[in-house]
């Protein structure tokens, strides 16, 4: 598979821009890699993981 040309890229990432909410978000030195970890044994992408975690825990919240 050849890389992504630069019209292709602009497009995806117009795309994302388009349609998704981005957050930056700081972690301690090595957390990274533990939710990495934890993402692959859910075979789940960091995104997909976090995404889930913070509903789970919205969701949770809602029901005290």
């Amino acid at each position: 598979m050849s890389p992504a040309s630069k019209a292709q890229q602009k497009a995806v990432n117009k795309y994302i821009k388009s349609n998704y909410d981005q957050l930056h978000v700081a972690l301690p030195k090595g957390k990274k890699a533990e939710i990495q970890e934890h993402a692959n044994t859910q075979g789940e992408s960091i995104s997909a993981f976090v995404a889930r975690a913070i509903n789970e825990t919205i969701e949770r919240d809602k029901q005290k």
